[in-house]
């Protein structure tokens, strides 16, 4: 009996090891699984990377008073002041830029006709938190085509479409009485690629001279504006990213 005392403590000790290690096996095993539920958890929460825009088309600008040729010029604008154009101002010329021109032709008794041409160019580069430099030069569009038709004391306007220049364009046609005469106006404002082209033609009859006919400030204007466009293509084009990206100001010398 007494013999039998050890031997029954040393039984008992033996069966509680497998006990213990099954324990220790769970306790084990359910780590793991922690583990890799942490594991796989933490990757659904990887971000993805952002798209980005598209490059801008141009680089650059082309110089507002050679965007125009001369000829054109002579024909818009008889006896301008200068015929090389007078440069708007700006502080960064290859994102915004402008020239106008503007001149009377006396006829002595006759009377006078006064002409005034300006183009304005604005660039918009691409921005990946703005959007690409074509859709920023589309909003620009729209907010000149709204500024245009706003204009003060401006009557009988009329804005629509017009196909064949650039991406997009738009023409405003108006009426605005100014120094005791009646002007007719011709804007239009149109986009290539991420450059935004904004031209201005009008003009007036002084001393007893007929006003111009609206036709014909509408013909002169697209003339010139396809022009302008076609400068803004001889530029480089696909030449990468530039250094700012301006707001959607007028770019060039205020109206006459």
């Amino acid at each position: 009996m007494h013999r039998s005392a050890p031997r029954l403590t040393r039984i008992l000790a033996c069966a509680a090891v497998p006990v213990m290690l099954v324990v220790a096996g769970c306790s084990s095993d359910s780590g793991s699984k922690e583990s890799d539920g942490s594991s796989s958890s933490a990757a659904p929460g990887a971000k993805k990377s952002e798209a980005k825009v598209e490059p801008a088309k141009f680089a650059g600008l082309p110089d507002p008073c050679k965007s125009i040729s001369s000829k054109t010029i002579t024909t818009l604008v008889p006896k301008a002041k200068s015929k090389g154009g007078t440069a708007a101002t700006s502080s960064d010329t290859a994102a915004r830029a402008g020239c106008s021109w503007n001149g009377l032709d006396d006829n002595g008794v006759k009377g006078s006709q006064y002409r005034w041409l300006d183009v304005g160019f604005t660039r918009y580069d691409s921005d990946q938190a703005l959007g690409s430099g074509a859709e920023r030069a589309q909003e620009d569009l729209a907010n000149q085509v709204a500024k245009t038709k706003a204009t003060e004391g401006a009557k009988k306007v009329v804005g629509s479409p017009v196909n064949g220049i650039g991406d997009q364009a738009t023409k405003i046609t108006y009426d605005l009485s100014k120094t005791d005469e009646d002007f007719k106006y011709t804007t239009i404002v149109a986009r290539t690629g991420n450059v935004v082209v904004t031209l201005t033609y009008n003009g007036a009859g002084y001393a007893g001279a007929k006003t111009p006919s609206a036709d014909d400030i509408l013909k002169g204007a697209e003339k010139a504006v396809r022009e302008a466009v076609a400068a803004v293509a001889g530029t480089d084009a696909g030449a990468g990213e530039q250094k700012s990206s301006p707001s959607p100001s007028k770019s060039s010398s205020d109206k006459a």
